[in-house]
């Protein structure tokens, strides 16, 4: 079984940043994908970005391109999500995940998920 906790949400105004981490803990799978998901309110779960264990293979949501980075810390079984640019259409919860696979960006494909941290931004 893996854990994954996400810590980081809040509220923040628009065009303001918030960082968010999720730690992973027990039993991980070597060379793992980290991925982050968001559903907002009366929305599906959107794939929001993804990278490889080792950081080569990063991908992006079309909404959140060069806004938001992501990144990840192997040491620490940790990955971050930097959200740059806030607006009021990226308020959601924020899910974190974890795969098997090398950096999948559709839901399925991925193992175990985290409870999720909201996210809001004030306009």
């Amino acid at each position: 079984q893996v854990q994954l906790v996400e810590s980081g949400g809040g509220l923040v105004q628009v065009g303001g940043s918030l960082r968010l981490s999720c730690a992973a803990s027990g039993r991980t799978f070597t060379e793992y994908g980290m991925g982050w998901f968001r559903q907002g309110p009366g929305k599906e779960r959107e794939f929001v970005a993804v990278i490889s264990w080792s950081g080569g293979m990063i991908s992006y949501g079309d909404s959140v391109k060069g806004r938001f980075t992501i990144s990840r810390d192997n040491a620490k079984n940790t990955v971050y999500l930097q959200m740059n640019s806030l607006k009021p259409e990226d308020t959601a919860v924020y899910y974190c995940a974890v795969s098997r696979s090398r950096a999948p960006t559709q839901a399925p494909m991925y193992d175990y998920w985290g409870q999720g941290t909201q996210v809001t931004v004030s306009s």
